[in-house]
């Protein structure tokens, strides 16, 4: 008879996990054959819809509820709908002719959209949609490579994003991981000056980028150095950062709560071993996992996803009210979980 055992090494100290209610989950399915749901933004503060999101083909697209899933804005001047709609992920040679967007978020005082695009750069949509419009490509002569996570701070206006090695693109993800890349950076937008400064450097897969409430920290992931770091905008640390957790696995994206704790996008690393009459073999899986912390990095709740993901990544994963939104790169419909 075989038994599997599968064991699970979440953390490098102690935790608290919460027990998980029982969800009702939601598959939103994209339009046509896309896939990849990366990051999930709303266009208000407290609202649950409409919301966004970019795919593989190329679209930020918006669900309005009646209608689900509409076109709302691209990155790519002339995108041909013929071409591009529905391209699934494997079709990378498309992504300039068509697009990436990646990490999204509103200026909820403007309307205004600013789009971190894994081909196309950094970029803003105006209050209607449509094309968006470059900002910027580069910054200090070295062009942007993969940007990919962003937030703004409702405050003042300026935008955070991340550029995730300034040598690999997106469908060398996987090339940058087991060279241990550390060409990543965390950049800074401000709209006042229309000027992008570079904050941290030789950041091992930057990924996601929250600002605190305040305004006085922001927080970047990096998935291969498999944590997140803690870098000062104000106060006696202002301009230094410090580790502030590490995973036994990939954390993506990090979305601030309305209290100002932070949900974090997380694949874990989890060792399953299968036990027959005369052998054992083990495999290295990914367990998804929703994981909130603190300003400090203290873990206050965990949300297993395998039950709904199995061992597919996840990339972003945040909450509005009752409601959990779950995102991947690789499934075709955005998850969604009630309480």
């Amino acid at each position: 008879m075989v038994s599997i055992i599968v064991i699970i090494f979440l953390f490098s100290f102690p935790t608290i996990v919460l027990s998980q209610p029982n969800f009702n989950f939601t598959k939103v399915d994209l339009p046509s054959t896309s896939v990849g749901p990366e990051s999930i933004t709303f266009d208000s503060k407290y609202g649950e819809e409409p919301y966004y999101t970019g795919i593989s083909d190329g679209r930020i697209i918006k669900y309005d509820g009646a209608n689900g899933f509409v076109d709302y804005a691209f990155t790519v001047p002339n995108r041909s709908k013929e071409e591009c709609d529905g391209i699934g992920i494997n079709r990378p040679d498309l992504g300039p002719t068509c697009g990436r967007p990646m990490g999204i978020g509103f200026n909820l005082n403007t309307k205004q959209l600013y789009v971190a695009d894994a081909y196309k750069g950094f970029l803003v949509v105006g209050p209607n949609g449509g094309l968006a419009t470059t900002i910027a490509s580069a910054v200090e002569g070295v062009p942007f490579k993969l940007p990919t996570g962003l937030d703004v701070d409702q405050s003042n206006g300026v935008v955070y994003f991340t550029d995730a090695s300034s040598q690999y693109s997106q469908s060398q993800i996987q090339v940058a991981i087991d060279a241990g890349d550390a060409t990543g950076r965390l950049l800074k937008y401000d709209p006042n000056t229309q000027q992008v400064t570079v904050l941290l450097k030789d950041l091992s897969g930057a990924g996601g980028t929250s600002v605190s409430t305040d305004g006085s920290f922001v927080l970047v992931s990096e998935f291969i150095a498999q944590r997140i770091q803690k870098f000062w905008l104000t106060g006696p640390k202002a301009l230094t950062s410090e580790v502030l957790i590490t995973f036994q696995g990939r954390p993506v994206n990090i979305k601030k709560t309305l209290l100002g704790d932070f949900w974090v996008a997380v694949n874990m690393k989890s060792n399953t071993t299968t036990n027959g009459s005369s052998s054992a073999t083990a495999t290295l899986n990914m367990v998804p996992i929703g994981i909130k912390i603190n300003a400090t990095g203290n873990i206050l709740r965990t949300v297993v996803l395998t039950e709904f993901y199995g061992n597919v990544n996840i990339t972003d994963f945040q909450q509005r009210n009752r409601q959990f939104y779950v995102g991947s790169l690789w499934t075709d419909f955005l998850g969604r979980l009630s309480i």
